[in-house]
């Protein structure tokens, strides 16, 4: 099967669509398919990967507000590109130019619309949350829904990266036919990665002993990370307990977040981990995942520490929020760093040789991107084979 993704979320300095993307191409290839991807770029360019996957760029405008990313503009560029490539299946995933270049192409391709992110959960529910419900906010932008259901009519099949993002899409009367789980590298993630030494050295540029209770925290620096309200409720559960939290990640809020921890003796931020092994390592050597954010879709971060052995500390909505169960984890109010605080002390105040067992049980269990990719492979060969059953009787 030969899958091309018209993508405008896929960039070399992008997120989690390029980190997805990355591993899906390498994953097809070993699982006997292609993976390509059509991304905009700042030139044209060709990017050959192994298997036969590759990422093939079309000189497209930058979007002003973030260099990181593009958006396509002529239509006839990647119409001819698929021409030359004659997929299988089209993957389409942002609602932009990219929506209309591949409903518009005139191929007999499988057109899928794969939903990594809810743009009004993302965007508006979040400036507006202080000024207005979130019922209200809907109604505001009921629009949008409209917009999108219009386009998703012209794709065969809508599926989503996991349960948190089809509920939600639903709800607002959005079509979605399939849930795709995402899943995570598991093999690089386990328990038995755990060490007391590491422990102790983390807690040690925390400024505390051994007996502290040892957060950590993984993602970028970003707004809708929640980071500032993650620290305000780490200090607030410090005069509690003794407890220290480790950050690891960069961004455009960076310089923020470093004055905001001036005054938090207990709180450190290191650079990002690229590499997995380590990152697994120091995951596994911590004594809880604390996450703020609640509009991501999949617990990406939350997912990779549980298959760590990791007890979670999590918002009560997004993505986050359905990775733990309650034998070793604690949620709160999204937003609330009070709530966070106590959702802290909570978990830092039950036995934690249980918590540990509980999340080690629970590690192996976690879905891996493998299974994620065999079970999309599946469902478009299953709609491909039905097209094909309907056209025969034709």
């Amino acid at each position: 099967m030969r899958i091309v993704d018209v993508n405008e979320f896929y960039s070399p300095t992008g997120g989690g669509v390029r980190s997805y993307l990355d591993r899906k191409m390498a994953l097809m290839s070993e699982l006997g398919h292609q993976q390509i991807v059509i991304a905009p770029g700042r030139e044209d360019l060709v990017e050959e990967r192994p298997g036969g996957a590759r990422i093939h760029y079309v000189k497209s405008p930058g979007i002003p507000f973030d260099s990181n990313y593009g958006l396509f503009w002529d239509a006839a560029p990647v119409h001819a590109l698929l021409d030359h490539y004659r997929p299988d299946v089209v993957e389409n995933c942002a609602p932009w130019r990219s929506a209309a270049i591949v409903a518009e192409w005139q191929g007999d391709a499988l057109r899928s619309w794969f939903m990594h992110n809810d743009n009004l959960e993302t965007y508006p529910k979040r400036w507006f949350a202080r000024v207005a419900s979130e019922a209200t906010i809907e109604r505001a932008f009921g629009w949008y829904d409209r917009y999108m259901n219009r386009w998703l009519d012209k794709f065969d099949t809508v599926v989503t990266n996991g349960p948190v993002l089809t509920e939600r899409l639903r709800a607002r009367g959005i079509r979605v036919d399939e849930t795709m789980t995402l899943g995570i590298e598991r093999e690089h993630f386990s328990p038995a990665l755990r060490s007391a030494t590491l422990r102790a050295a983390m807690l040690e540029q925390c400024g505390l002993p051994e007996d502290a209770f040892l957060l950590i925290g993984v993602g970028r620096h970003h707004p809708e990370k929640r980071w500032p309200m993650v620290i305000d409720a780490v200090r607030r559960a410090g005069a509690k307990l003794p407890v220290g939290l480790v950050l690891l990640g960069l961004g455009p809020d960076t310089r923020t977040l470093e004055r905001h921890i001036a005054e938090s003796p207990h709180v450190r931020m290191f650079q990002p981990i690229y590499h997995r092994g380590q990152l697994a390592s120091i995951m596994a050597s911590a004594d809880a995942l604390v996450h703020g954010c609640d509009t991501e879709t999949f617990g990406l971060v939350a997912s990779e520490a549980l298959a760590s052995g990791l007890p979670l500390i999590v918002p009560d909505r997004g993505g986050a929020a359905a990775v733990p169960k309650p034998e070793y984890g604690a949620w709160f109010r999204s937003g609330d760093a009070y709530d966070c605080a106590r959702a802290i002390v909570a978990l830092a105040s039950r036995d934690k040789k249980l918590l540990h067992r509980a999340a080690a049980i629970a590690a192996p269990k976690v879905w891996s991107d493998r299974e994620h990719a065999q079970a999309l492979i599946a469902h478009y060969q299953a709609l491909i084979d039905a097209r094909a059953t309907v056209s025969r009787s034709a």
